[in-house]
């Protein structure tokens, strides 16, 4: 009944995104408080400087918490792979239509190009996008059992109306038994 709209933004919890991809560059959220120009004249994508205050220096698109840098490239394609499920872009010719090609998507990668990472990683992420202020937290990502810790962070985000979105069967398996 819809295909989304740019005021909606879903993060991809993830590996990151290739936010360079033809079908997902013009879907990318750019953060307000991190593009233009500061006092100086310099881009504040690039000076190095917390222009929006939020605690993160230059996070234009995302943040990468396996590299500690503003710059949430996909090295692994699940990230991107996913992002081109919920929002790749309609009548552009180019590789697939997402569910929602109008959404804005903005990244927070944990997983490495290994596709593996951590607790932490992943609460990061959650407390991140929930400051940010996400509308969806899309993560598909498997782990092990309960934590406590993810439990509050997941808890967190949905307080404050943020849709948490987790993947289920990224086992490859059928029934009882996957927990991934």
């Amino acid at each position: 009944t819809t295909t989304g709209s740019e005021d909606v933004v879903v993060a991809v919890i993830d590996t990151g995104i290739d936010y360079n991809h033809d079908d997902l560059a013009h879907n990318i959220y750019r953060n307000p408080g991190e593009v233009g120009s500061d006092s100086k004249g310099n881009n504040k994508m690039y000076n190095g400087i917390d222009d929006d205050g939020n605690g993160y220096v230059d996070d234009v698109v995302g943040y990468d918490f396996t590299n500690n840098d503003s710059w949430p490239f996909d090295d692994n394609n699940h990230g991107t792979h996913c992002a081109g499920t919920i929002a790749a872009r309609i009548n552009n010719h180019a590789g697939v239509v997402g569910v929602a090609p109008k959404v804005s998507l903005i990244a927070c990668k944990f997983l490495s190009s290994y596709g593996s990472g951590t607790l932490d990683g992943a609460i990061q992420c959650i407390d991140y996008m929930t400051k940010v202020g996400v509308d969806v937290m899309s993560n598909s990502w498997g782990g092990g059992g309960y934590s406590q810790a993810l439990d509050e962070a997941i808890q967190r985000a949905e307080k404050n109306n943020i849709l948490f979105v987790a993947a289920a069967g990224n086992g490859g398996m059928d029934g009882i038994g996957d927990n991934n």
